[in-house]
C-alpha cells in the first residue's frame, strides 16, 4: 500500500509541475501578443526549498509584462513534520491520527495574475494533493477577481468550471461553488473578494484516481476559463478612475490573503520560502 502511495504522490506532484509548465508558456505566448511597444514578459524561475530536506519547488514570477502587470506560478512539492500550530489546526479539522503522527507530504501549483489592464480581471487557480500517516485528500479552485465586472465575463468562467465539475463523479458544482462564495467572502468588509468560482478540500471519495482525474480536469478548465476573458479586455483603453478602482480592489485581495487564506497560512507556518508563499500580493495596491 506504501509503495503504490508513493507512485500516486509522484504522478501527483510530476502532472501539477506539467500544469505550470503549459500555463506558463501560455502566459508568455500572451504577452507576445499583448499590447504596446514595450518587451513582452517573461517569467523568472526561481527554486525554493523548505528547509535543508523538507522538499521544495519552483517560483515562477512575471513582472511588469504588456498584459501581466504581476503574475505567479509557483509548483511545489514538499514534506517534513508539522509545527504544531499546523498539526493542531489538521487534527481539529479531523484528519485521520494527526493527532499521533505530524509527517506530511504535499505537492500543487498555485496561480495568482494581477493585470496591466484593469478592464481585464485578476484570477486564483490551485490545485494540491496532501498526504499524512492517516489520510491523503485533494484541493484546490479557481476564482475569478475582475475589478470591473463584465456579466459575460462572469458566466463564462462559471460555465467552463461547471462543465469541468460535470463531468466527474467527485465534482459537484454547485457545492464547490457555494464553498467559494463562503470561502472567498471578507467578513471584515462584508464583501465577496470577487465574482467566485469553485473551491474544495479534503477530497477524498476512497477513490483516489477518480478524486485525481477530478483535479486534473479543474487545472485542465483554468486556460479556457480565463484566456478568452483576457484577450477580450486586454486592449481596450481604459480611465484613470479604472486604475483607481484597480488599485483599490487589489488592497481589498491583500487583506483576504494576508488574514484569511488557509495557503498562506499553511506555507508560512511550514517553513516554505516566504516570497513563494507571498508571490499572490500585488505589485501596487491602495487604501482610501
Amino acid at each position: 500500500m506504501e509503495v503504490r502511495m508513493e507512485d500516486q504522490r509522484r504522478r501527483a506532484a510530476h502532472w501539477f509541475r506539467e500544469l505550470r509548465d503549459r500555463i506558463t508558456a501560455a502566459f508568455e505566448a500572451l504577452e507576445d501578443r499583448g499590447p504596446g511597444d514595450g518587451p513582452a514578459g517573461r517569467f523568472e524561475i526561481t527554486p525554493t526549498q523548505r528547509g535543508e530536506d523538507g522538499g521544495g519547488g519552483l517560483m515562477s514570477v512575471m513582472r511588469g509584462g504588456r498584459v501581466f502587470e504581476k503574475v505567479g506560478v509557483n509548483w511545489s512539492e514538499v514534506h517534513g513534520v508539522l509545527a504544531p500550530k499546523a498539526q493542531a489546526a489538521m487534527a481539529a479539522r479531523g484528519v485521520p491520527g494527526m493527532d499521533l503522527d505530524p509527517r506530511f507530504w504535499a505537492s500543487g501549483i498555485s496561480l495568482v495574475a494581477h493585470m496591466q489592464n484593469p478592464l481585464a480581471p485578476a484570477v486564483h487557480m490551485n490545485t494540491r494533493m496532501f498526504w499524512t500517516p492517516g489520510a491523503w485528500w485533494f484541493g484546490g479552485g479557481a476564482d475569478l477577481n475582475p475589478c470591473i465586472e463584465y456579466p459575460e465575463d462572469t458566466a463564462h468562467f462559471h460555465a467552463t468550471l461547471r462543465a469541468a465539475c460535470d463531468l466527474h463523479d467527485s465534482g459537484d458544482y454547485d457545492r464547490f461553488k457555494a464553498w467559494a462564495d463562503e470561502y472567498f467572502f471578507i467578513p471584515h468588509r462584508g464583501r465577496a473578494r470577487g465574482v467566485g468560482g469553485i473551491f474544495y478540500d479534503d477530497l477524498n471519495s476512497g477513490d483516489w484516481e477518480a478524486d485525481f482525474a477530478f483535479t486534473r480536469a479543474v487545472g485542465e478548465a483554468f486556460l479556457p476559463a480565463f484566456l478568452p476573458l483576457v484577450e477580450a479586455r486586454m486592449d481596450l483603453p481604459f480611465t484613470e478612475a479604472d486604475r483607481e478602482t484597480q488599485l483599490i480592489h487589489r488592497g481589498l485581495y491583500a487583506e483576504y490573503n494576508l488574514v484569511y487564506d488557509r495557503g498562506t497560512k499553511f506555507g508560512l507556518e511550514t517553513g516554505h520560502n516566504a516570497e513563494a508563499v507571498l508571490m499572490s500580493l500585488p505589485p501596487l495596491a491602495k487604501w482610501v
